[in-house]
């Protein structure tokens, strides 16, 4: 593309050290003709992932680590790492294998082109290939995007998905709060009332079990109900 612009693919890690290195490498793997930075944030784990960081620190050039000393929550994790980031646009990606970096130059394109400011992936639109796993997760994830698109105002096919970029400038300047699950939401209705030019596409999808390490539960939907009011009015 020979763009100027660089990327900061933030990535907050959890008790994943069976997949970390994996999903860097997949990561590292994507060409999206842009310099690139990859931030990993962890959260408090205690499986080993915080020795395996700071190898892949020194492995990799382009890859820099922050450690939380307890568990905050996803949230409080991409707040770091948003801090933390230089480039001109911020992509989140999650440390499991849920999500595939092959889906960053769609993702990408909106921006890059001049047409958005935020790009959405979307489970829900089709086009990518999708592991079949949970109907009430999906049915959930589903109620919470109608709400939350209720609340807005905009027409969002998948609210919760991880697959989220932004113009740094518009990420930056809001002041985001939530510190667990309850950040996609909160994300969501200040991008929404920010004017910023927000685009879905469709993406592919690959769900863990819970056996897999899954961790987002009932809990953390209820969560969401009570963000998606609390955000309606406040900033």
């Amino acid at each position: 593309m020979g763009n100027p612009m660089k990327l900061s693919i933030v990535i907050p890690v959890y008790n994943e050290v069976e997949t970390l290195e994996s999903i860097v490498e997949l990561v590292r793997s994507i060409d999206t003709g842009l310099e690139r930075e990859i931030l990993l944030v962890d959260d408090g784990s205690s499986d080993g992932t915080r020795e395996l960081l700071p190898q892949l620190e020194a492995k990799y050039e382009d890859v820099r680590m922050a450690l939380h000393e307890v568990n905050k929550g996803k949230g409080a994790a991409l707040h770091t790492g948003f801090e933390l980031a230089t480039g001109d646009l911020i992509l989140i990606q999650d440390a499991d294998m849920e999500y595939d970096p092959e889906d960053y130059p769609a993702l990408l394109n909106p921006i890059l082109e001049g047409r958005a400011d935020v790009v959405y992936g979307s489970r829900f639109l089709g086009g990518g290939s999708h592991r079949v796993v949970y109907y009430w997760h999906s049915l959930g994830n589903k109620f919470l995007t109608t709400f939350s698109n209720m609340m807005t105002n905009i027409n969002l096919t998948d609210m919760e998905v991880c697959y989220k970029v932004f113009k740094s400038e518009y990420l930056k300047a809001l002041d985001l709060k939530e510190n667990r699950f309850g950040f996609e939401v909160e994300v969501t209705a200040k991008i929404a009332r920010s004017g910023a030019v927000i685009y879905e596409v469709p993406i592919s999808y690959y769900g863990r079990s819970y056996e897999e390490g899954k961790k987002i539960t009932w809990k953390d939907g209820v969560r969401a109900i009570w963000c998606i009011l609390k955000y309606r009015f406040k900033n």
